[in-house]
């Protein structure tokens, strides 16, 4: 996850600690990023009330057998809470589905975890927005795929777009921080402009947005994904719509999440223009080794029945179960081949990521789709948009607007 507020904007948000630990203050700062707990999501069940055509878990309208009862719930909670992790979000499928969502929130909150939800705001109407607030999660983040139509075929229902919509102003009626979440995907790259402008005039507190991940019926989409010079263009129209929040001084909080490319890309655009808020990013980004949500490090999956795995995206791997045992035991496992590598990634990376001068801002970027894509886990990321120039090259001689050495 960059935060183009902070790197690019030059400004501070709430999240800070959590991505730059030692650099920023928060109760969960961390001495390095290997030290610090991660923040867990947990898919609390599959079912969900869309059938959005990229969903990383393949949900469906309809019962999963062997999903976490109340009692195992519970017992995971206090887990992560003696575990200290920064935060919990609450996934699915549809987290708002769950029969007993708010009594396990109201009990998460009760041990002190920080609460969030991922949901697509359609089942948001006024009471459960009050509820949501009165509970105490610190933000909801609502997916969208566009505005009004586009949004409504990717989401698979006529009329998603407005019941999110109304979703998002429920919860700003009771003062509910707010985030927005929107992929980007070739079937909607023209529609930023109109995100730029939804985020604005429905006074949205944060916005964050993924580069697609091949995992779910997300693999499928492959082929729609933005090539390189579409992303190229969408964090160039992504950071000068942040430098324009920051002349209006409107408080939005941006970030892009799922390539950890950004973060080179947004110091080698620093170095053109200010070379001491340039050296200022490239430090705080090397802090996180490419992202304050590397897999298996800042960020961890339970899924919905109580597998562990590396991120909500890695389901092809299953690092252990917390029926057997505690997920803080499962987390800090050394014996466990594939965290261990994770942790230690660097040295394991091949192709255009092993070659790489830029390994300890980006970390190999995403691992998992280096996976879904070649079939080993250590091969080059795919979405990488970064030349073969880019990747070799000696920062103090480098022209971003030329895209050459000089």
């Amino acid at each position: 996850m960059i935060n183009v507020t902070k790197l690019y904007s030059g400004l501070s948000s709430g999240s800070d600690s959590l991505r730059y630990g030692s650099h920023s203050s928060g109760s969960h700062t961390a001495a390095s990023a290997k030290a610090r707990k991660p923040i867990v999501v947990w898919t609390m069940s599959r079912r969900c009330n869309l059938h959005c055509v990229h969903c990383y878990t393949d949900s469906e309208n309809r019962s999963y057998p062997n999903e976490l009862n109340l009692e195992e719930a519970f017992r995971m909670l206090e887990d992560l809470s003696q575990f200290q992790i920064p935060a919990l979000l609450l996934s699915g499928g549809e987290p708002l589905y769950h029969p007993h969502f708010f009594k396990i929130a109201q009990y998460a909150r009760q041990l002190g975890l920080k609460l969030t939800i991922s949901t697509n705001g359609t089942l948001i109407d006024s009471s459960t927005a009050r509820k949501i607030k009165e509970t105490g999660f610190s933000y909801v983040g609502i997916s969208f795929d566009g505005v009004g139509r586009i949004n409504d075929v990717f989401r698979g229902k006529q009329g998603a777009f407005e019941e999110a919509l109304c979703g998002v102003r429920h919860l700003k009626a009771v003062q509910q921080r707010v985030g927005l979440r929107f992929t980007l995907t070739r079937r909607n790259f023209e529609a930023l402009e109109s995100i730029f402008q939804l985020v604005e005039q429905e006074g949205i507190d944060r916005v964050c947005f993924y580069h697609l991940v091949y995992s779910g019926r997300g693999s499928r989409l492959a082929k729609d994904d933005l090539s390189h010079d579409e992303t190229r263009l969408a964090i160039d129209r992504i950071c000068d719509w942040a430098a324009k929040l920051k002349e209006q001084a409107m408080p939005v909080e941006v970030l892009t999440v799922d390539n950890h490319v950004d973060g080179v890309y947004l110091y080698l655009k620093l170095l053109q223009t200010d070379s001491v808020r340039a050296e200022a990013a490239r430090r705080l980004i090397e802090w996180n080794g490419g992202g304050a949500y590397s897999s298996g490090v800042g960020i961890a999956n339970i899924d919905s029945v109580g597998n562990v795995h590396p991120d909500q995206f890695w389901q092809v791997e299953t690092l252990d179960n917390i029926r057997k045992r505690p997920f803080s035991e499962i987390w800090t496992d050394v014996t466990q081949p594939l965290l261990t590598a994770l942790r230690n990634r660097l040295p394991l990376l091949k192709g255009r990521c092993g070659a790489c001068q830029w390994q300890r801002m980006c970390g190999g970027s995403f691992r998992v789709r280096a996976l879904q894509t070649t079939g080993d886990v250590w091969a080059a990321d795919p979405a990488c948009y970064l030349s073969d120039e880019e990747i070799a090259v000696v920062p103090e001689k480098w022209s971003y607007n030329q895209n050459r050495w000089d």
